[in-house]
């Protein structure tokens, strides 16, 4: 592997970064984001759902996704920061 083909962030904080970009991406849309399959999208965007980093709403034949930008990271590293605490880093406001 080379020094560029590595980066700071797993895939579920790409994920997690692309739902709060945009809550109402298509999972094909997060997926050429990241550079993973949609199969490994859903996957993950389930990991986060089922652990309460983020709620998923259906919203006609779509779904919308926010973040649950109080929960805290997991790892004991990082167990003081929350989503938000990270997003505020991570996620330029264009709003």
């Amino acid at each position: 592997m080379s020094q560029t083909e590595w980066t700071f962030l797993s895939n579920h904080g790409h994920v997690l970064v692309s739902l709060a970009i945009d809550p109402e991406a298509r999972m094909r849309d997060i997926a050429d984001a990241v550079g993973i399959t949609e199969r490994a999208v859903q996957q993950i965007v389930g990991d986060l759902v089922s652990q309460g980093y983020v709620a998923k709403e259906k919203v006609g034949r779509r779904n919308r996704y926010a973040v649950n930008r109080a929960e805290h990271f997991r790892h004991e590293l990082e167990a003081g920061l929350t989503t938000g605490d990270f997003l505020d880093l991570v996620v330029r406001s264009s709003r």
